[in-house]
């Protein structure tokens, strides 16, 4: 990483001095399989392609000196205005010095630029299954310079056109579309495309299964619009890829941006590649936009891994108008497209597909990863201090997309949905093709509502923080509510008390064995510490409070004590799915902070979940349950509450209906859970045959979510894990063999998993995931505790010397986080205060860590002082 980070000032300075006209870039990618390109490669390996890039652009003031980005072994030839440079003098891997510019330029650089392994610039994969190679492109935020020459940052945007040969029977795909097929020649062209920033152009290629449609739509001018769609995944995946329902989804989120925006879709063909390795879940590319391959489905899932991928499909198309027609200037801004594309890509996925209960999904889960993220010491305003490239790197946070998007949620109730949408409207239309920033958005949407945007901007973009929303009520003698205020807090480090628009509904059970349903709700503007609602004096007295019912904004909800013991009693009762979810949310963040014992939360787990009718909800119920257990129960108690949440998933499990996505849930929570010899056997006999449980299709993946456990626990040895990669040699098979292999409990295999991770660059992006996943596992923790000491000694090591993505993944995933001691925590401390000039991202990361751990901590004193609670599940 050293040497390629560039500064905000920077770019503010070249931006200042530059304008480009265009790109023109030619690769070459036949060395990808070996075959001889233009004399450069060798047969056989596929190191390093040929890129050459020509750039037309225009300086502010002649005579001025700057540079070109690349990130590149090495640099055939360069020249600047039909003057040779000396590629020794003026490149030092990461940069390109350009001196004595003239009014008008034209660079041109022949490079060698690296294949990656990484998921970073152009990644190249072998599919093992049958040996054919695949690449794709991954830039943001600033890999294109991995791939081609150019100023990388987005403010500084121009038309492409790129140019690609490939190996012969491959496809090739780019932002613009293909202007003649290059089957038979090997050589793609591509139609110019709009001005676009270097982050989100894209070039896809291989021997891709590809399937095509059509979006139509009639257009007030009598004309029609044509959107050619195209989705594409490997080969080895094409009898599981359901292209239709990609379609239909797409089609459906065109509709809904064509209805809302007015603004036509701008970038001509809409083609969605679903590729192997990838880092994150997608990338908004206009034109070509790519996922990862995990959203084709290899074997059965439920109703939410259709949700979150739809989810997915609409958060990148909201980014064709939001991010990629109008762009952040710098990446400070970074919200002005994630979180528009969070928020939209769930309004859509609520109002025009078939998944109604979008938000829902949206508090339980996109929710609480924006509340853990903005209670960390790392927290930041939305709109944010992106000093340069590393910080942007790692603001692609809960705040970034979750926080902002609940902002924006917030930000519609205040000033109106329409007054939103005419201001999105204006904004595209006044900013098509160019970049802006916070002021520029909130200039229209002050047009259209009439609203103060100013102190609104202040108070929810500009701070950082999360407030909390505590009802407090008087009732007179006959049970009336006298008066229910709401009390705001903020914590001392962010004190900002904001401006809420919030519902308050009142729930009550009619009976005994009568549902906890609303029967009151009033819409109230909180602000300051005390607000006292007084549409609600007069209600009859209710069981349950809930603030911010309908989940209108953002702020971690408390109960007042009787509505907490309804909760314990009767949270299976409460009907609305949406406030049983935010309640389940408030529950959660109750047991992060230290307020409630975990093993409180689990007993409400194992109470009520097998009551969930939300199948995202259930699966975060598991995924929280098992987290309370693993970092903030009282480590005494740890094996107690392991029997009850095993015993309670394998009675759920039978319970559940044969068959159904509720089964299928339950079978993998109880997998994970596994903690007595006989939940052991009769993993083995579902492997085996043995033992059937009716209506469970064991099917690949969920053969190797039943094996995983097996071998954590050492009975499963290497030759079983090596049977079951013989029945799915596949890239998929491969990873969880070896996560498998990582999460056996010896000493030899933690020595060996550490070494490929650390001391070695063999392992691709998506096996590094999977070694990390596998090293660390909650029942070996005296196995991986030498690795504390020895983790602070390499971190700035491979900091430095990986990329920053294998950098993260690392220093995040392989911090001591289960060796929850307070020795952990000094050692941490101890590191920090030696290095105070350690490059900021990575103080970051270890911040965060630390901060997780202490929590944890706190949570485990909360809990082993709570009075001993027997787990039940009546």
């Amino acid at each position: 990483m050293p040497g390629e980070n560039l500064s905000r000032d920077e770019a503010r300075e070249r931006a200042e001095l530059l304008s480009v006209e265009r790109y023109e870039v030619a690769l070459d990618l036949r060395s990808a399989v070996g075959e001889p390109s233009d004399g450069a490669g060798t047969a056989g390996t596929a190191r390093t392609f040929r890129s050459v890039t020509t750039i037309h652009f225009r300086s502010a003031r002649p005579g001025a000196d700057t540079f070109a980005d690349l990130v590149a072994p090495s640099v055939t030839s360069l020249t600047l205005n039909g003057r040779a440079l000396d590629p020794s003098t003026v490149f030092d891997g990461a940069r390109i010095a350009l001196r004595g510019l003239a009014e008008e330029n034209v660079l041109v650089v022949d490079a060698r630029c690296a294949y990656s392994r990484t998921g970073e610039g152009m990644h190249r994969f072998v599919d093992p299954e049958d040996g054919e190679v695949y690449l794709y492109t991954q830039y943001e935020p600033a890999d294109a310079r991995r791939v081609f020459a150019n100023f990388e940052q987005p403010d500084l945007k121009a038309p492409f056109s790129f140019e690609v040969t490939a190996p012969r029977g491959w496809t090739v795909w780019s932002n613009g579309a293909a202007t003649g097929s290059g089957a038979e020649t090997g050589v793609w062209t591509f139609a110019e495309t709009e001005p676009i920033s270097t982050y989100i152009t894209a070039v896809v290629a291989g021997p891709y299964h590809h399937v095509t449609d059509v979006y139509r739509r009639a257009l007030p001018d009598g004309t029609t619009l044509e959107i050619p769609l195209g989705a594409l995944c490997r080969k080895g995946l094409a009898r599981h890829f359901d292209a239709d329902d990609i379609f239909l989804v797409t089609k459906q989120g065109l509709d809904f941006f064509h209805d809302n925006f007015d603004y036509p879709y701008p970038f001509g063909k809409y083609d969605q590649a679903f590729v192997p390795e990838y880092n994150i879940g997608a990338m908004e590319n206009p034109g070509c936009v790519t996922f990862r391959e995990d959203y084709v489905f290899r074997g059965k899932v439920t109703r939410a891994s259709y949700e979150r991928r739809a989810n997915v499909i609409l958060h990148e198309m909201a980014h064709m108008w939001f991010g990629d027609l109008v762009t952040m200037s710098w990446w400070d801004d970074l919200w002005l497209k994630e979180s528009f594309a969070d928020f939209m890509g769930t309004l859509s996925l609520a109002e025009a597909t078939r998944f109604t209960n979008a938000w829902v999904t949206f508090a339980n889960n996109r929710k609480a990863w924006a509340y853990r993220a903005d209670q960390l010491p790392s927290t930041h305003p939305v709109t944010a201090d992106i000093r340069d490239l590393e910080d942007a790197k790692l603001n692609f946070d809960g705040i970034t997309y979750a926080k902002g998007a609940s902002v924006l949620k917030q930000l519609v109730a205040y000033v109106g949905r329409e007054a939103f949408l005419e201001g999105a409207r204006r904004y595209f239309k006044r900013h098509a093709y160019g970049n802006t920033r916070l002021g520029d958005l909130l200039a229209v949407l002050e047009e259209t509502s009439g609203r103060d945007m100013v102190s609104w901007s202040r108070s929810w973009l500009e701070t950082a923080g999360v407030n909390s929303l505590t009802p407090v009520v008087t009732y007179d003698a006959s049970g009336h509510v006298t008066e229910l205020a709401v009390l705001q807090e903020a914590a001392a480090s962010h004190p900002e008390l904001r401006p809420h628009r919030v519902a308050v509904g009142l729930y009550r059970r009619a009976s005994v064995d009568a549902e906890l349903v609303r029967y009151a709700r009033a819409e109230v503007d909180v602000d300051g510490p005390r607000t006292v609602v007084a549409e609600l004096a007069g209600a009859e007295r209710p069981d349950l409070i809930l603030v911010n019912d309908d989940d209108l904004t953002y702020c971690k909800i408390r109960f007042d004590e009787s509505s907490l013991q309804t909760l314990r009693e009767h949270l299976g009762e409460l009907t609305d799915p949406l406030a049983r979810a935010l309640c389940w949310s408030a529950l959660w963040n109750l047991t992060r902070d230290g307020l409630m014992p975990a093993r409180d939360f689990i007993a409400l787990v194992l109470r009520f979940a097998g009551r969930e009718s939300d199948i995202g909800v259930l699966q975060r119920l598991h995924a929280w349950a098992q987290g309370a257990l693993v970092h903030y129960a009282a480590p005494g108690w740890r094996e107690e509450g392991a029997r009850a949440l095993a015993e309670g998933a394998l009675r759920e499990l039978r319970l559940a209906e044969p068959g159904s996505q509720h089964q299928l849930t339950w079978a993998r929570f109880f997998a994970s859970t596994a903690a007595s010899d006989a939940d052991f056997q009769l993993l083995k006999g579902l492997l085996g045959n043995t033992a059937k449980i009716d209506g469970l299709d064991v099917d690949q993946e969920l053969r190797w979510s039943f094996l995983r456990p097996l071998a954590e626990h050492g009975l499963a040895d290497e030759s079983v894990i090596e049977a079951e990669l013989a029945r799915d040699d596949t890239a998929s098979g491969k990873r969880h063999q070896v996560r498998c292999l990582a999460a056996r409990p010896s000493e030899e295999v933690k020595a060996t998993a550490w070494a490929d991770l650390v001391d070695s660059d063999a392992l691709s992006n998506a096996l590094v995931e999977a070694t990390i996943a596998g090293f660390a596992q909650p029942g070996q923790r005296e196995l991986t505790a030498p690795y504390t000491e020895k983790y602070f000694e390499v971190i700035e090591r491979v900091w430095a010397e990986r990329s920053i993505q294998i950098g993260m993944d690392l220093v995040e995933g392989l911090y001591p986080s289960l060796q929850d001691r307070e020795e952990t925590v000094r050692d941490t401390d101890t590191w920090l205060a030696a290095r105070p000039d350690a490059p900021p991202a990575l103080r970051r990361l270890v911040l965060e860590a630390r901060d997780d751990l202490a929590r944890a901590l706190a949570a485990q004193a909360c809990d082993a002082a709570s009075a001993p609670a027997s787990v039940t599940s009546d």
